[in-house]
């Protein structure tokens, strides 16, 4: 029998290059893979199911897991994973000098109220430094680029918290540096840190000590997106959710490798300086298998965004870590 025909839309990443240069096949699977940016690729899942799977940011799975026919199911591959500190931005002249200074302040947000950097960004502010998501006032939009309400995102802002859309004249980035916000939320660096503004800083300068020391405390690596599986497909051919799991894995392990044996030629592939030092350290704290998939090694960092999902109020109740992804890939 035939191969089946799988458009996968992802991202250029080092732990899933081997699937996009076919070093890496999924079993069964004659795998069209799609480099696409994450921003790119999510309208075109979303409104029009274009792939047969793709990379999706965790909070717009968890949005259509509300719909009456919820149209993905996912698997536990994580293809993007970020310590969220350094996503946390301020104007320089709006009197903050430590996190609590954010009550009461007009605060950013990239895309929508609730994108994954910001779900995780408001609820480290609320459990670890006393900032409670309803202290401050929301402004959503284009951090570069104006853009308009997301038509193709099933859900809305909560009612009971402040969020206004700045429209398609201005973008977050412009009023950020001109003071009109107080800080933001991004998963994209905003170009007036980028170009060195004085009007721009990061919340944390020392991002890198602080995120380490919430590992530390936590044990989470922030989980930021999945892979989601049109139901349709996986209705048809449940097996693929195996395959491409599998695959996906295979891929990220590839990827250790060529670290492993970098480690021992001292990085010399990579035009960074210093990178074998950070690498050591990074392994020291994170472990060898520093970038984990499945479900259960990975259940603190799904459950807590689940948790802050919910008390952000982007769901009238709160997912188990279980209910995001096909039973036959919940016991890694």
């Amino acid at each position: 029998m035939a191969d089946l025909d799988i458009r996968l839309a992802c991202w250029n990443y080092d732990r899933t290059r081997a699937l996009m240069d076919g070093s890496v096949k999924p079993d069964g699977i004659n795998l069209h893979y799609e480099n696409l940016f994450p921003a790119d690729n999510f309208p075109r899942m979303m409104r029009d199911r274009e792939f047969e799977a793709a990379e999706l940011g965790l909070t717009f799975y968890l949005a259509t897991l509300h719909l009456d026919d919820p149209p993905f199911v996912a698997i536990p591959v994580y293809p993007i994973r970020l310590f969220c500190h350094a996503q946390i931005y301020i104007n320089t002249n709006a009197g903050i000098t430590q996190p609590k200074d954010l009550v009461g302040k007009r605060i950013g947000e990239f895309f929508l109220y609730g994108h994954d950097a910001g779900v995780w960004s408001k609820g480290i502010l609320s459990d670890h430094y006393g900032v409670p998501v309803d202290s401050y006032s929301n402004f959503i939009g284009g951090v570069e680029h104006p853009t308009p309400p997301l038509a193709w995102y099933p859900r809305k802002p909560p009612e009971h918290l402040p969020v206004k859309h700045i429209g398609t004249s201005t973008t977050l980035d412009a009023m950020l540096d001109a003071g009109e916000i107080d800080a933001l939320f991004s998963a994209l660096v905003p170009a007036s840190l980028r170009r060195k503004s004085p009007n721009v800083a990061r919340l944390f300068p020392d991002f890198e000590a602080v995120e380490r020391d919430y590992f530390r405390q936590t044990g989470i690596y922030p989980i930021q997106h999945i892979v989601a599986i049109r139901k349709d497909v996986y209705q048809k051919n449940p097996w693929v959710a195996q395959s491409l799991y599998k695959a996906f894995t295979a891929a990220r392990d590839q990827a250790y490798t060529t670290y492993r044996h970098q480690a021992a030629n001292m990085h010399r592939a990579f035009m960074i300086p210093w990178i074998t030092q950070h690498c050591l350290e990074m392994q020291e704290l994170l472990g060898d298998d520093w970038f984990p998939y499945g479900v259960q090694r990975n259940w603190k960092a799904l459950d807590t965004f689940c948790r802050y999902y919910q008390e952000q109020g982007l769901t009238p109740r709160r997912f188990t870590p279980e209910e995001l992804f096909v039973p036959e890939t919940l016991g890694d």
